[in-house]
């Protein structure tokens, strides 16, 4: 009998400490940049354009993150259906069989 250990790797969770700690760090950016804008000694026209041009980044940002996070998925998935394929062949396979 042939036995096949499979080193599909286990997906990983985030812990809830470090889920807190990207939210607190990302509202703390998001408010020190606003307050920043706010108190800038500018036209508002000129803090408007700021505020507008850093939520465009933000925004961004979270696009590309979500983009790349989709394409390492979609890379495990097809490594995974070939494992899966190269493990049937394997578990059928029998090496004392007479041709």
């Amino acid at each position: 009998m042939l036995v096949v250990m499979s080193d599909t790797p286990v997906k990983q969770q985030n812990t809830a400490a470090f889920y807190g700690q990207a939210v607190a760090s990302f509202a703390v950016a998001m408010a020190a940049t606003a307050i920043g804008i706010f108190r800038l000694d500018a036209d508002a026209w000129v803090r408007s354009f700021l505020a507008i041009a850093v939520l465009y980044l933000v925004t961004s940002a979270f696009t590309l993150a979500k983009v790349i996070r989709d394409r390492q998925e979609a890379g495990q998935i097809v490594s995974r259906v070939d494992q899966a394929r190269l493990e049937k062949l394997l578990a059928e396979h029998d090496p004392f069989e007479k041709i």
